[in-house]
């Protein structure tokens, strides 16, 4: 090339080459260098133009600008027609679209140029295509093209080969899938993993461990695949057992495992894991924080986001943030959650549907429905979730009204409610007791083609429970394609405790015993029932009853967030096991002497 190239030339691939072009600004002005000292010819300089175009529209933030500069590309090549039969400056552009997602002018092109008799694809032609086609989903493409790698014998290359094998897996059809790698003459690593991966997916996890007990050799990646199947299926005896095996662990490895734990509820074991990984990313932060938030162990998870904020090496994205705000919605840690909240936006990462619908949630469960409301209503962009964080943000702050305005507005934008938006808007209904307007409501959801669930049926039964009407709720419960479950069974003793109802009362525990659904509860409200009915001797059967069955009612706790840390607090004969029991008694003493010089006065 220093021979043949002019010093013009070689000084304009070097600057191509170089980092200099950054902005499209320098890139026009290379074109413009290009054009004036007629270098356009080079075919080489036109395809490093191209190349260095794509790359630049990557690492462009703004989608609008990217396509701008692959445009201005297309046009330069466009006007080039001496050398559109080259096939390494044609894989170029058809990778410049391709890495924009512009798949249908990848596709254009690529039909031209098969139609040019001096165009000669090459095995990258077809996997840059195949490719394509996988990504896109371009399955009558995907068949086309595999037409042409048969009629051109690209079928025995092994890259082509794998990328059809990748292609079907993507597809979903792991039958063309393992019929091309059956006839594969030279395989790799790669092709293995790709067949592998076909198997996990539809849950084939027998022939998938057929295929990787057959493999001489096995990599990292092929062992990643298989837990990651085992992980999903819940197998976590198996994938353990492979994730001992392996010789080399990646984060990635360390990873599912941490998740596999966490969704089996075993917290603590993934805990340990998550401490002996001997490298973290922000995938394996997040993995453990939603493990805890998962498992009902908010105090944890905040625990470890707080340890995470304090690490330099990791920088939180927007799983982080949806994957935190769940645990400071439950312990309604309002401070820590306005920090995440400025995070969302010094990252510009309001822009995201999820996260803005997690601060939506977080602050109505936190109380401030105002602050829920401005998030919703600053929200560029909202779909039916968006919708039902505050339809349910203001049931739980107990506007039942505004949750039905929101409802009503959300059909006339012309979103379509779905379970979920029922479930919110009966239990706004039941937390303000609007019997009628919880029926209308519910018989409303044959109209929008929801099917009611057993929630919907136990906000309904809670609701006539709390309004008295004992006899619709048990028509209810007997009506109710399901059997009931203890959350309802519950929540009608409590309704027939509370209107004393005791023949009722009677009853139901009778069923709750007989489908081992009751709880140490309910016999705690029928003792209370009896209490005070006067009948002690009664009374006295159900405490033995609990004894027998060992019925032990669980301790309540809170929590509280003081100076960015979180105390706890444990009702009843457990109080005593607070550190600062003695400042608190005191406390309260001096404001029950307080009470008593006020209600004197």
């Amino acid at each position: 090339m220093s021979q043949l190239w002019s010093n013009t030339e070689r000084k304009c691939f070097n600057i191509l080459q170089s980092s200099k072009t950054k902005t499209f600004k320098t890139l026009l002005e290379i074109h413009a260098f290009i054009l004036r000292n007629s270098l356009h010819n080079n075919l080489h300089l036109l395809t490093k133009f191209i190349s260095s175009s794509t790359s630049l529209a990557l690492s462009t933030p703004r989608r609008n600008d990217a396509v701008s500069i692959v445009q201005h590309a297309r046009l330069f090549f466009n006007h080039t027609p001496p050398h559109k039969c080259d096939e390494f400056l044609c894989n170029t552009i058809i990778n410049a679209h391709f890495s924009l997602r512009q798949f249908n002018h990848g596709f254009t092109l690529y039909n031209q140029f098969s139609k040019d008799c001096f165009f000669r694809p090459s095995s990258y032609t077809f996997t840059l295509i195949l490719k394509g086609c996988s990504v896109s989903d371009a399955k009558r493409q995907g068949f086309q093209i595999h037409g042409v790698v048969l009629k051109n014998w690209f079928c025995l290359d092994l890259y082509v080969g794998t990328s059809l094998v990748d292609m079907y897996v993507k597809f979903g059809d792991v039958g063309f899938a393992r019929k091309v790698f059956d006839e594969m003459s030279v395989r790799s690593l790669v092709s293995w993993t790709a067949v592998i991966v076909g198997y996990a997916r539809c849950g084939d996890m027998v022939e998938a461990r057929k295929l990787f007990d057959g493999m001489v050799d096995r990599d990292v990646a092929a062992f990643n695949v298989m837990i990651d199947g085992y992980v999903k299926m819940g197998r976590m005896d198996l994938a353990r057992d492979l994730f001992d095996k392996m010789r080399v662990k990646n984060v990635i490895s360390w990873t599912s495992m941490v998740h596999g734990y966490s969704e089996d509820g075993d917290v603590d074991e993934a805990r340990f894991l998550f401490d002996c990984m001997p490298e973290k990313n922000v995938l394996s932060w997040n993995a453990m924080i939603r493990g805890y938030c998962q498992n009902g162990r908010s105090h944890d998870a905040l625990k470890l986001f707080c340890e995470m904020r304090g690490n330099v090496d990791v920088e939180m994205n927007e799983v982080t943030v949806v994957s935190v705000l769940p645990a400071v919605a439950d312990l309604s840690a309002l401070d820590l959650g306005g920090w995440v909240h400025g995070f969302v936006q010094r990252n510009q990462l309001d822009g995201s549907v999820h996260v803005c619908n997690a601060l939506v949630d977080m602050y109505a469960k936190c109380g401030e429905i105002g602050k829920a409301k401005l998030v919703f209503e600053e929200m560029t962009e909202k779909d039916t979730g968006s919708w039902n964080a505050l339809i349910n943000g203001y049931g739980v702050n107990g506007c039942a009204k505004e949750a039905l305005e929101v409802f009503a507005m959300m059909l006339r934008e012309g979103f379509e409610p779905n379970q979920i938006t029922m479930t919110s808007v009966l239990s706004a209904c039941n937390h303000c007791g609007l019997v009628e307007e919880g029926r209308r409501c519910f018989e409303a959801m044959e109209r929008f083609g929801i099917v009611p669930q057993i929630e919907h049926y136990g906000c309904m039964i809670d609701l006539l429970g709390r309004a008295g009407r004992l006899d619709e709720a048990e028509k209810l419960i007997q009506a109710m394609p399901y059997d009931p479950n203890e959350i309802i069974l519950t929540s009608f003793l409590f309704a027939c405790c509370y209107f004393e109802d005791v023949s009722r009362a009677e009853r139901i525990l009778k069923v709750a015993v007989k489908m081992e659904k009751e709880g140490a509860g309910d016999y705690v409200m029928l003792r209370n029932l009896y209490a005070t009915e006067r009948r002690w001797a009664d009374v006295e059967d159900v405490k033995e009853m609990m004894k027998k069955r060992g019925s032990n009612k669980e301790v309540a706790w809170s929590v509280i967030e003081v100076d960015g840390r979180f105390r706890e607090f444990v009702a009843g004969y457990y109080s005593h096991s607070h550190s600062h029991l003695e400042a608190i008694q005191s406390t309260l003493g001096q404001l029950w002497k307080h009470m008593k010089v006020e209600t004197i006065y």
